[in-house]
């Protein structure tokens, strides 16, 4: 086992510094260079072509390739053009207010979500599984902003229940438990949006998983054996139906610190969704070429603790 990990992780390096040339290549081609958004206009022209050599942006795109994978090396993945501060400094400030509330609504999707998906499976074609296939339907077509700004009209505005935005009450100089308490409260709503999605499709998942097992030769054999449903159901069945599930599970470690996107606006959550998208309309490069090789690493790195938890769930794999 020891050795297959460190197999793998060795040949993370060189589809690491594939993946940087594509992104770097992406970013080469876009309209405009990282300078173009941070340009005053009444910049003098002499003014901007000394910024642009002190950012190699003169020399061809290999060159700056070079001096940027210099500096990763050296643990600097550059200064942000927007925010005037180190790219690392800027991802910590941001990555955990998302990291938060994506692990809140992981942990909440897969308590729900398992457990719903094997009652469907056992229960095919009844009211229960009828119930929870549109309810996943649901939850899978609804637009993640039309839900939130149901919620917010309703819960936000109308009753006035939870805060229509933000991580904290503004002023608030609570600590330590309330502080907490705090966080708790004005995550509910974009907690509630996250955690639909994915319960809807872990649900699926793990109800077609399930339904595929319990038809295999050794379920019968162990109900013919007399053994109780629970123990038929959830000691055998549900062990070998969790292996195509734990696919997603790996895959969403990256998703823990990439951010929502959209849901985060909405909520005005100051994580890392917001930020990249302010960095793409800012032309903010070094910030967004420090995401994307984080996010990168984080799914290759999903996919090794996927591959490792096979085994785990499934004692026939043996990793070589």
């Amino acid at each position: 086992m020891r050795q297959y990990i460190t197999r793998r992780l060795l040949q993370m390096i060189p589809v690491l510094i594939g993946v940087s040339i594509i992104i770097f290549l992406i970013f080469q081609a876009a309209p405009g260079d990282a300078l173009t958004g941070m340009m005053d206009p009444k910049m003098s022209y002499e003014t901007k072509q000394k910024i642009r050599k002190q950012l190699h942006l003169d020399e061809p795109a290999i060159v700056q390739y070079k001096y940027w994978v210099q500096n990763v090396i050296r643990g600097d993945f550059g200064e942000s053009f927007y925010f005037k501060q180190p790219v690392g400094r800027v991802m910590n400030t941001y990555i955990w207010n998302s990291f938060y509330l994506s692990l809140a609504s992981f942990i909440l999707s897969v308590l729900i979500a398992i457990p719903i998906g094997v009652i469907s499976a056992t229960r095919q074609y009844s009211f229960i599984d009828y119930f929870f296939t549109v309810f996943a339907l649901i939850g899978i077509s609804m637009p993640s902003f039309f839900f939130g700004l149901l919620l917010i009209k309703w819960f936000a505005v109308d009753i006035n229940l939870f805060p229509v935005s933000g991580m904290m009450t503004p002023g608030s100089t609570a600590v330590g438990f309330e502080k907490f308490k705090d966080v708790l409260y004005h995550m509910v709503l974009p907690l509630t949006v996250l955690t639909l999605g994915s319960v809807a499709g872990l649900m699926r998942y793990t109800r077609s998983s399930m339904l595929e097992v319990i038809r295999q030769d050794y379920i019968r054999t162990a109900r013919a054996k007399g053994l109780r449903e629970k123990v038929v159901i959830y000691k055998h069945a549900l062990r070998n139906a969790l292996i195509p599930v734990v696919t997603i599970f790996g895959m969403w470690l990256p998703g823990l610190f990439s951010g929502a996107m959209i849901t985060e606006a909405i909520f005005n959550w100051p994580g890392i969704g917001p930020i990249e998208l302010l960095a793409v309309n800012n032309r903010d490069y070094p910030l967004l070429m420090g995401i994307n090789m984080l996010l990168a690493f984080l799914t290759l790195l999903g996919n090794l603790i996927a591959d490792v938890t096979y085994a785990i769930v499934d004692p026939r794999i043996r990793l070589k």
